[in-house]
């Protein structure tokens, strides 16, 4: 699949100008995370699966904040 226009248009928008070597790397990576993508997709699940942890931060207590 070609992430071309995609990269193009999020590269634009970002005002973010891209070698063609940095261009390249994000290619690359974009399939990278397609055939993960595909993997997760292609798993079977149903009502009864729940979603993984969710991390929530929360605020350093007093002490761990005057360190």
């Amino acid at each position: 699949m070609d992430h071309g226009a995609y990269i193009d248009a999020a590269a634009s928008t970002l005002g973010l100008n891209l070698t063609q070597e940095q261009r390249r790397g994000v290619t690359l990576y974009f399939g990278l995370a397609a055939s993960m993508a595909e993997l997760v997709n292609g798993l079977p699940l149903n009502a009864a699966d729940e979603s993984g942890n969710v991390f929530v931060p929360v605020p350093p207590l007093a002490a761990e904040a005057a360190e």
